[in-house]
């Protein structure tokens, strides 16, 4: 199955990164091998996990992050990575307005 990060998704994974970093040197590439390692599983795992929001999501392993995903067809595609301590109804809001962006620019 072939994974496909959107855009938001990684723009999610550079910004985190960054903030990471700027706690320690050296972290922000540890979260990015975290969750990459994590993205990596759902090479065997994908779809086992919960849905929220209208997609599966994969907690992952070494940092307080979520990342959501749908699977069209043969490919895995993750719309957001997101920090567990947002709050739900701002999660709701932002995959409801990925969905929605993703939808206009099809439809273009």
């Amino acid at each position: 199955m072939k994974i496909q990060i959107l855009n938001e998704a990684e723009q999610d994974l550079i910004d985190s990164s960054r903030f990471y970093e700027m706690q320690e040197h050296g972290l922000g590439d540890y979260f990015l091998n975290s969750l990459f390692s994590d993205i990596d599983s759902l090479h065997l795992y994908a779809g086992i996990h919960s849905i929220h929001f209208g997609y599966h999501r994969l907690l992952s392993k070494r940092f307080p992050f979520a990342i959501y995903y749908r699977i069209e067809q043969d490919i895995l595609q993750i719309w957001a990575v997101l920090d567990c301590w947002r709050d739900p109804a701002k999660i709701q809001t932002r995959l409801t307005a990925s969905r929605t962006n993703e939808s206009n620019a099809t439809s273009d």
